[in-house]
């Protein structure tokens, strides 16, 4: 049946009326965002983290149903997710986004959100700089790839507990209408923590160069799964290791690597990790209710 005038005028008052609740909504979970930003400056910990905002994504999505779209569920999130962050510490984003690779500067803009500062690099260096340096909260870099000629990962400052590590993996969502033609992987302070999915970065330095097949085999030999290696340049020995799941570097399994290894691992060090992306299948727009 046709929906007459008098019919609706009634639902448009609905929407308004579901619009204030939703609006009443937010300003409670900004009331208790308050709450829980008072408790971190006790040293529960910092602002922002992605681990947990890739579960609150995750469940959202797990329990969505209906006609609206998911990537748009996750877009109002995000939104959500980088005022909030805003609400508990000042945040900027430092983003690799020189002139003829700009997809970088709508990957950041995506997941933190329109409104957070950003500062565009010309170099990856200058991005590691500045989050090492408190310029930026954060800083998106490219995701590293096997065979590049100059990769940003091995100018990571030392290891310690506040250098900066790998901490999340862009976009997590839909890539909407980003520019770029690659993921990218964001850098912070205070290390990688476990969201339930997983993947973590490591760096290795070893006595001469090592096969990535090698790497992968002793790997699966005592229990982890090699996802991505990558080595510095050719004829060196300093790698860049992807594998599966949250692996702290106190894990039993890659004392057992480095075991097997011996005198050839020179060194084994964390270089962060983060929230696998959503899948496709998880991203396609749910049908109607039944």
């Amino acid at each position: 049946m046709p929906v007459t005038p008098s019919d609706l005028k009634g639902l448009r008052r609905r929407l308004d009326e579901i619009d204030d609740k939703l609006q009443d909504l937010l300003i409670d979970r900004a009331e208790i965002v308050s709450l829980v930003a008072a408790s971190k400056k006790d040293g529960n910990g910092p602002a922002y983290q992605p681990a947990r905002e890739a579960e609150i994504i995750r469940r959202l999505v797990g329990r969505h149903r209906g006609a609206f779209p998911v990537a748009t569920l996750i877009r109002m999130w995000r939104e959500m997710l980088a005022g909030t962050v805003w609400l508990q510490s000042p945040f900027s984003v430092a983003v690799f986004a020189p002139a003829d690779r700009p997809g970088f500067w709508d990957l950041a803009r995506d997941h933190y959100g329109s409104n957070t500062s950003m500062l565009a690099y010309d170099t990856v260096g200058q991005v590691v700089r500045a989050v090492a340096g408190g310029t930026g909260s954060v800083g998106v870099l490219p995701l590293p790839k096997a065979g590049e000629p100059d990769p940003w990962w091995p100018h990571m400052p030392s290891p310690d507990d506040n250098a900066p590590q790998v901490i999340a993996r862009l976009p997590f969502g839909a890539r909407g209408n980003a520019r770029a033609d690659t993921d990218a992987l964001a850098i912070g302070c205070g290390g990688q923590e476990e969201s339930g999915l997983d993947r973590t970065l490591l760096g290795a330095e070893f006595s001469a160069a090592i096969g990535r097949a090698r790497i992968s085999q002793l790997l699966a030999a005592v229990g982890l799964v090699c996802t991505f290696v990558a080595c510095s340049g050719p004829g060196t020995g300093v790698y860049l290791i992807e594998v599966e799941s949250f692996v702290p570097i106190s894990d039993r399994r890659l004392d057992a690597f480095r075991s097997e290894l011996g005198a050839a691992l020179e060194r084994l060090w964390p270089l962060g990790g983060y929230a696998v992306p959503l899948s496709s299948s998880a991203l396609a727009t749910k049908g109607p209710n039944p």
